[in-house]
C-alpha cells in the first residue's frame, strides 16, 4: 500500500488519475438556529483502482460525504466530478443514468430484489439499463464472488454472507466507474464480514475495482489502501490505513 499525504480538509496528493474529485463541497441543513453544517469545505480526490476508508464519529459528515460523491444528494456548495462529468451540474434523469451506468452500490442491507434469484439480482441493472450481460465478465465475478452453486436461490434462501456476495456481483457486473460501499459488513457475523472485505479487496486488485467504503469498523478500514477521518464535517487525516490496531490507536489520537 502506498501512502498518501496527510491534510486537513485539503485535496490529498494522489497517485493516477482521479476518478471522483471533490472540490470546496458544503452540505448545509436547516437554516438559522436550527443549521446543520454535514460537511464544512471538504475537498479530496480518489484516484483509479485504490481501496479507500472512510471514518468519523457518528455526525462527524461520513455518510453525507459518500452521497454526494455518489450523486446521491447534491452538495450546498463546491463540485463534484465522477469519471469526468460535473455531477452537480445534472439534472435528476441524468444523475440516475450516471448512478446506473458508472456507479455500484453495496449497502449494509444488501438490498436485493425478494422475487428475483441471485442471477436476475445480479443482473438487474443491466436489464434496466437495456444493457445485454457481458457473460463472459459475469461468469468471472459469479467465479471470484463464489456464489456459482447459489444462482437459482432468492435471497430468502441465502444467507446474509451470501446475499452480500450477491450484492458486490451486482455492484460489480456494469463494470462502474467506482463503488461506494455503506457499512456492508454491518449486518454480518465476523466470519461473513471477512469474507466481505477479502471480496472488495480483490476487485480493487484484480479486477481493478475502485472501491469508497464508509466503516465505523477499524479492522474493515484495515483492508483499504487509504483512510480518511472526518470530524465536525472535515477531513482531519488523510493516510496510509495500516493495522486494526494502528487505525484504532490513530481514531483515539484524534479524541474521536
Amino acid at each position: 500500500m502506498s501512502t498518501q499525504s496527510q491534510t486537513a480538509g485539503g485535496p490529498a496528493a494522489t497517485d493516477g488519475d482521479a476518478i471522483v474529485a471533490a472540490s470546496e463541497i458544503t452540505r448545509v441543513y436547516g437554516q438559522g438556529e436550527a443549521e446543520v453544517r454535514a460537511l464544512d469545505g471538504v475537498s479530496v480526490r480518489f484516484p483509479r483502482g485504490r481501496f479507500t476508508a472512510i471514518m468519523g464519529p457518528s455526525g462527524s459528515g461520513k455518510s453525507t460525504l459518500m452521497h454526494v460523491l455518489a450523486g446521491l444528494d447534491k452538495p450546498t456548495s463546491g463540485t463534484v466530478e465522477l469519471d469526468g462529468v460535473e455531477l452537480t451540474e445534472l439534472n435528476d434523469t441524468d444523475l440516475t443514468r450516471l448512478r446506473r451506468d458508472r456507479v455500484g452500490f453495496v449497502f449494509q442491507s444488501f438490498n436485493l430484489i425478494p422475487v428475483l434469484d441471485a442471477r436476475e439480482n445480479i443482473e438487474l441493472p443491466l436489464s434496466i439499463a437495456g444493457r445485454d450481460p457481458d457473460r463472459d465478465w459475469i461468469a468471472r465475478i459469479i467465479d471470484e464472488v463464489g456464489i456459482g452453486d447459489r444462482l437459482e436461490h432468492r435471497p430468502s434462501e441465502l444467507s446474509g454472507g451470501q446475499q452480500q456476495r450477491v450484492a458486490i456481483a451486482r455492484a460489480l457486473a456494469s463494470r462502474p466507474a467506482v463503488v461506494f460501499a455503506d457499512e456492508p459488513t454491518g449486518n454480518l457475523d465476523s466470519r461473513s464480514g471477512q469474507d466481505v472485505l477479502g471480496l472488495l479487496r480483490r476487485s480493487v486488485d484484480e479486477l481493478g475495482q475502485t472501491v469508497v467504503m464508509v466503516t465505523h469498523d477499524a479492522n474493515a478500514a484495515s483492508y483499504a489502501d487509504r483512510l480518511l477521518l472526518l470530524a465536525d464535517g472535515r477531513v482531519v487525516h488523510d493516510g496510509e490505513a495500516r493495522s486494526a490496531g494502528e487505525v484504532l490507536d490513530l481514531v483515539k489520537g484524534l479524541g474521536q
